[in-house]
């Protein structure tokens, strides 16, 4: 199935008519791996509902090994927006390799929290909608190499090892409310 719309719209639908989980806000995430649609999705689902605020957890990462503080990033980010209280996430610059500008996000409307390991356990509950987009292995390494460039392949190839092991770690795939795949 390819992302579009109707997708965006489904997930719209759901989270919507759900009672909010992030304070006086709702919290999609949006997760998968590498190359497999996320974004694409994300950035529908944020036309679908004018107002969104759309973070994307590439932003949050420390680099190419920055999975393994992933999680405290996001908790920072969300454990005030569950209080009522904006919360803030730093961008990593991967041109620069170091920390950028601090972002804030003001509390209520719909929060799309987009990428590889946007979600943990230790958020489930600010959750109102997990969504896990999938495709083919050998589909999701030609579409990371188209959009970053044949120079990043390695980069990709390893950080699939990462991803992979976070998401068998977390389970994430069996806590998803909606499998999208792309192939």
């Amino acid at each position: 199935m390819l992302l579009g719309s109707e997708v965006a719209r489904d997930a719209a639908g759901r989270v919507l008519a759900a009672p909010p989980t992030l304070g006086a806000g709702r919290l999609v995430c949006i997760d998968g791996p590498t190359g497999s649609g996320k974004t694409t999705l994300a950035d529908a689902l944020a036309q679908v509902v004018p107002g969104t605020t759309l973070v994307h957890t590439d932003d949050l990462l420390h680099g190419w090994r920055g999975l393994a503080g992933l999680a405290a990033s996001v908790e920072s980010l969300l454990t005030p927006l569950g209080a009522g209280d904006a919360g803030r996430w730093t961008r990593w610059d991967w041109h620069a390799s170091a920390w950028a500008e601090t972002n804030v996000v003001e509390p209520g409307g719909l929060l799309v929290l987009e990428g590889v390991g946007c979600w943990s356990p230790a958020i489930a509950d600010l959750v109102g909608l997990l969504v896990w987009v999938e495709a083919d292995s050998d589909v999701r390494l030609e579409r990371g190499v188209a959009r970053d460039g044949e120079a990043m392949r390695e980069h990709l190839v390893r950080w699939r090892v990462d991803e992979t092991a976070l998401h068998a770690r977390l389970r994430t795939r069996e806590h998803a409310d909606l499998v999208v795949s792309t192939d």
